[in-house]
C-alpha cells in the first residue's frame, strides 16, 4: 500500500501538476523567429537564462540576434543585443500549471545597417516592462506566452547623426492583450 502511494506521489510530481518554483531553481527560456518570402526576409533569436531568488521571483540575462534583409530597396539591418530582467511570478492557475508574471528587463544593443552599400551602425540602450504566461506541460517544459510590453524606452545613437528617445506606455493593449503575443519555450532546471 504504501508502495503504491509512493507511485502515485512519484507520478504527481512527474506530471505538470503542482508545478512549484523553489529558490536555487534556474530557467531557459527562449524562442527563434522566422519569416522569408516576398520583399522582406528575418531570422531572430532570443535565449534567457533565469535564476530564482525565491518561490515568486527571478533574475536573468538575455541575449538577442535580429537580421532582416529587404530586396528593394537592398538593405540588410543586423540587430545584437545584451541584458538583465527581473520576473515575478504573481499568479497561479489550473494546480499551478499556468503562472503570470510582470518582467522588468534592461538591455544595450548595438545594430548595423547597410542601405544599398552605405553602412551605419546605431547603439541604443532599451527599458521596458512587459506581462507574460508560462504554461507547463510538464514539470519541467513550458510555452511561453509574452503578452504586453505595457512601458518601453530607447535611446538610439547612431555614428552619424543626432540621437533619439522613445517612450511608450501601452495601456492599451489590454482591451486585445492576444493582438501581438510572442510564443517560446521554458525548461526549467
Amino acid at each position: 500500500f504504501v508502495n503504491a502511494q509512493q507511485v502515485d506521489a512519484d507520478e504527481e510530481m512527474n506530471s505538470a501538476k503542482g508545478v512549484t518554483f523553489q529558490s536555487g531553481d534556474m530557467f531557459l527560456e527562449g524562442s527563434i523567429k522566422i519569416s522569408t518570402g516576398g520583399d522582406v526576409d528575418y531570422y531572430g533569436f532570443s535565449p534567457k537564462f533565469g535564476y530564482f531568488l525565491n518561490d515568486k521571483f527571478a533574475v536573468g540575462a538575455k541575449l538577442s540576434y535580429e537580421s532582416y534583409e529587404r530586396e528593394a530597396p537592398e538593405s540588410k539591418n543586423d540587430v545584437f543585443g545584451v541584458g538583465a530582467f527581473a520576473r515575478y511570478y504573481f499568479l497561479e492557475l489550473d494546480k499551478k500549471r499556468f503562472k503570470a508574471y510582470g518582467e522588468a528587463g534592461l538591455g544595450f544593443g548595438r545594430n548595423k545597417n547597410e542601405i544599398e552599400g552605405i553602412e551605419d551602425t546605431d547603439n541604443s540602450i532599451t527599458a521596458d516592462i512587459n506581462v507574460g504566461l508560462n504554461y507547463f506541460f510538464t514539470k519541467n517544459v513550458a510555452v511561453t506566452f509574452t503578452l504586453a510590453n505595457i512601458l518601453s524606452y530607447n535611446s538610439v545613437s547612431p555614428e552619424d547623426g543626432p540621437s533619439s528617445n522613445t517612450f511608450q506606455l501601452n495601456i492599451n493593449l489590454f482591451e486585445n492583450i492576444f493582438n501581438q503575443p510572442q510564443f517560446g519555450l521554458l525548461y526549467r532546471f
